[in-house]
């Protein structure tokens, strides 16, 4: 298949809200696919390369050669040229990964160009989720869109779940069971502004975790061997070596445990979530002498040949706790009435948690779905922050600024300081006023932003805070989103630095 056709979908994704019209061009698009090509359109409609790391940065991108006037790459060229540009390594491997990428490039159009971008920077942002991806295969290929999406679950990958049904059809995909030592894609939480907002999503009675600020693992054991994978799926499996040995203590021969590996400070608060990832994701522990990596369960898949997906929650915990020792399974509380699931909010809060994520007794593991049967609610915290750049949106935004700039005032000289950048919270009517105000406040640009003086002030809601060597402040906003602008405030009353850095306590700065 031309990457051009491919590119053409992509665009017409990003110009359409409707989720049927999306789902129909998928499906119109995978009709089209030749057998061989299956596997990589798939992961290219989802958004992403099949290579998980390339070592292509975006600078290599932004320095694209002009395109081709006529589309001649195909899908399985540039699949092939990302496949060997992965495989590259030692001495002189960054020069020629520039000359691979570059060379594709020079052959791709303008249309390609952009989406070829997309898809190693992870942001094509066409609106087209996996899971309408898995729509447009159930309607490409004329079956219940929930056997794909269980397929998909088991097998860990929508791509697979793509292959086994041009190769073997329906039947194919419903003989996909679970496997334990390969991973299942997790169920995610849908979120909400607070406890009775939640309880509205989830229903009563429910179950309310602590929301551990940690890794999510996925942890499979059959027999002696034990594998730990990350919520991305990765295995990090030898970096874990004390996830790995409880696992090997329980009573159990096979068993498929979802939980969250965390540190606890010697007052038994949890560690700040970079401190943890920075430890579990790196090939060796940066400071193995800190706080002992511990791990908490909350939820059951299998035990000795027994699948507990489908069990609804109530089940699979009353089983968990036959399993798993107390001291191994996460803080929860049952909760009858909207009264009680505020206070374990605010319980799990004072005790240096997250949040708390609140779960509906009755469902089943929706795996690689984000679910209203599980909720999560954490405290929102608001800052008035200074809007210093932007740069220009892809795909359904192109023509507008979207990715703000955003920075605090240092107390000390004054200057403003950049914290991170966001895209989230802005509708097509914010995007249209503040690409006009931010135009007319230009005083220079570089490739693909703009630069404003005076600034724009806005108010922007953050779940948290990390540290940072990315920005000069030293920390990064979590999760930023705009919530609308201050045109009651100048630039001059935006918080400082400190009072930013405040809401994150004693932050560590990551290790390089």
């Amino acid at each position: 298949m031309l990457l051009s056709r491919l590119a053409e979908t992509s665009t017409a994704l990003a110009a359409t809200r409707s989720r049927l019209a999306k789902r129909d061009l998928i499906a119109g698009l995978l009709r089209e696919t030749a057998p061989r090509d299956v596997e990589v359109v798939v992961a290219y409609l989802s958004g992403g390369l099949r290579q998980r790391r390339t070592g292509v940065g975006w600078r290599t991108l932004q320095d694209a050669p002009p395109p081709a006037a006529e589309p001649t790459l195909t899908v399985a060229e540039v699949d092939a040229t990302f496949a060997a540009v992965a495989e590259l390594a030692g001495a002189g491997s960054a020069s020629a990964r520039t000359a691979a990428v570059r060379e594709l490039l020079a052959r791709a159009t303008a249309a390609e160009q952009r989406l070829v971008a997309g898809l190693v920077s992870g942001e094509l942002r066409q609106g087209a989720l996996e899971s309408q991806v898995q729509e447009g295969l159930a309607a490409a290929f004329g079956v219940p869109v929930a056997a794909v999406r269980r397929a998909a679950m088991l097998t860990s990958s929508t791509t697979t779940a793509a292959v086994l049904l041009v190769g073997g059809g329906l039947p194919a995909l419903e003989a996909v069971g679970l496997r334990v030592g390969t991973a299942v894609q997790p169920m995610l939480a849908a979120a909400a502004p607070g406890p009775e907002a939640a309880v509205e999503r989830s229903g009563l009675p429910a179950v309310v975790d602590a929301k551990l600020d940690g890794v999510r693992v996925q942890v499979h054991r059959d027999g002696e061997a034990v594998t730990v994978f990350t919520r991305s799926l990765d295995d990090i499996t030898a970096r874990l070596p004390d996830v790995v040995a409880v696992a090997r203590a329980l009573p159990h021969r096979q068993l498929v445990l979802d939980g969250e590996v965390l540190a606890l400070r010697p007052d038994g608060t949890p560690e700040a979530f970079q401190v943890v990832a920075s430890r579990t994701m790196s090939g060796t522990d940066p400071d193995p002498g800190g706080s002992p990596l511990r791990v908490f369960f909350f939820d059951l898949l299998h035990v000795d040949g027994r699948d507990l997906l489908d069990e609804p929650l109530h089940e699979r915990l009353a089983v968990m706790e036959q399993v798993v020792p107390a001291a191994l399974l996460v803080p929860r509380r049952t909760c009858t009435d909207a009264a009680a699931v505020a206070d374990a909010f605010t319980e799990a809060v004072g005790q240096g948690y997250e949040g708390v994520v609140v779960k509906n007794l009755q469902a089943p593991y929706a795996a690689g779905r984000r679910d209203a049967a599980w909720v999560k609610v954490k405290p929102r915290h608001t800052f008035d922050l200074a809007v210093v750049a932007a740069e220009w949106g892809h795909g359904r935004r192109q023509g507008w600024l979207s990715n703000l700039h955003l920075a605090a005032r240092d107390p000390g000289t004054g200057e403003l300081v950049m914290l991170g950048k966001t895209f989230k919270g802005l509708t097509d009517a914010l995007l249209g006023w503040q690409t006009e105000q931010l135009l007319a406040r230009e005083v220079r640009r570089s490739p693909g932003t703009v630069h404003v003086d005076p600034p724009l002030v806005a108010e922007i809601a953050v779940d948290g805070l990390q540290a940072s060597t990315r920005y000069p402040g030293g920390v990064a906003l979590r999760f930023a989103r705009v919530l609308r602008y201050r045109d009651d405030k100048t630039p001059d009353e935006v918080d400082t630095l400190a009072t930013v850095r405040a809401l994150g306590g004693p932050l560590r700065a990551p290790e390089e």
